[in-house]
């Protein structure tokens, strides 16, 4: 099994020379199956867990206990837990085993997993479930990225899209807004300033007393011509592209479905290259039909959960119901939409039986096409007091 790693009071990282790597499923601790390890792909982050202890195995008294001192290497120091932040395409299948000694601030949006150390390279509890690897650090140089930006730049200077999609490039490092700049694969539309949910883990908004938003959100909703002033050549440039209203820069797009449904009418007018995608929280099914009508080709609907109230409590949804989301899955299938959910995993909660069987049902009812699995990217412990009991 592999080592525990822990950090300093520094943040270095090391492996403890006798003390096991574990997990949590949710709020149990469980050793590591052996299938589950991977070792950490090329993009990986590692991150320290502020005012944890890291929990671990040990093989001498067998039990799973705190750490609060460790000794290596010649020095005896406080140590705190350390998470592993995978890229897109691994899901992680254990939490970060740490405990908490006091109450701590809510820790940043990020997906925190299991790591420890086998001796050789650092290892994660995780599986790959997308096997694309669009998202593979050696596809993003900035070097390149700057002048493309510039160049774009002077092709529309006062497009609010352009605007914000330089700022998600260049400072949230965001992968989405890369790509529009480097001409390939799927580009970013944010449109949506305002959202009608208030997802605990939102990372374009959140309360002055919760933790900082990772991205802030686009202020002003752009208009249609805004749209096809970016959609329209990336679409007829780029082979196979994609472009996608709804991105974690803004609120959520069915609240500007005038406007898209306007745009993908003047991008179908004049093309018919490329998929135009949505990615939404589906709460208005009557505005997905909109959309659809005008020309959508696909939708991605998000969701943590088939349930109701596990839905509702991490979306905290403002004059929309879980069945609305349901509905929008079922109805985008009907319009011949290619269906897709964003499925926020979290270990512990999204593996429980009752989760599992909720969404096979969603499955069965709606055929929808298929499901894209993302890490649920907040504070594990947060999350867990968000949940409604097992």
């Amino acid at each position: 099994m592999p080592n525990l790693v822990v950090a300093d009071p520094k943040g270095k990282i090391l492996d403890h020379p006798s003390l096991e790597m574990v997990g949590r499923l949710g709020t149990d601790v469980v050793g590591v199956p052996p299938e589950d390890l991977l070792r950490i792909p090329e993009g990986t982050r590692l991150f320290t867990m502020p005012g944890s202890l890291p929990l671990a195995w040990d093989r001498r008294r067998r039990e799973f206990r705190p750490v609060t001192r460790v000794r290596i290497g010649g020095r005896s120091f406080a140590c705190t837990t350390v998470a592993a932040f995978l890229p897109p395409g691994y899901t992680r299948t254990l939490l970060p085993a740490a405990s908490y000694p006091t109450p701590q601030a809510p820790l940043p949006l990020w997906p925190y997993g299991a790591v420890g150390w086998d001796g050789a390279a650092f290892v994660a509890a995780a599986i790959r479930t997308d096997p694309m690897d669009h998202s593979a650090a050696r596809h993003y140089d900035d070097r390149e990225l700057l002048p493309r930006i510039t160049l774009r730049l002077k092709q529309a200077p006062a497009n609010p899209i352009l605007r914000q999609l330089v700022r998600c490039a260049t400072e949230y490092h965001c992968l989405a807004a890369k790509n529009l700049f480097l001409a390939r694969w799927e580009a970013p539309l944010p449109v949506a300033n305002a959202c009608n949910a208030a997802c605990v883990g939102c990372i374009s908004w959140q309360p002055v007393t919760a933790s900082p938003a990772s991205h802030e959100r686009i202020r002003y909703a752009p208009s249609a011509e805004d749209v096809v002033e970016v959609a329209l050549p990336f679409l007829t440039s780029v082979p196979e592209a994609i472009a996608s209203f709804g991105q974690g820069c803004e609120g959520e797009p069915l609240l500007q479905a005038d406007v898209i449904a306007e745009a993908i009418r003047r991008i179908r007018a004049a093309t018919d290259r490329g998929t135009l995608n949505c990615n939404t929280n589906g709460s208005l099914p009557g505005r997905v039909e909109q959309i659809a009508r005008a020309g959508l080709d696909s939708i991605r609907i998000s969701l943590n959960s088939a349930l109701g109230p596990a839905y509702t409590a991490y979306y905290q949804p403002r004059y929309y119901r879980w069945e609305d989301v349901r509905e929008s899955v079922r109805r985008s299938r009907a319009l011949g939409l290619y269906t897709t959910i964003n499925y926020l995993v979290f270990p512990g909660v999204t593996d429980r039986e009752e989760e599992l069987e909720a969404l096979l049902d969603l499955i069965r009812e709606t055929g929808l096409d298929m499901i894209q699995m993302r890490n649920l990217s907040m504070d594990p412990e947060l999350y867990l007091r968000s949940m409604p009991p097992a």
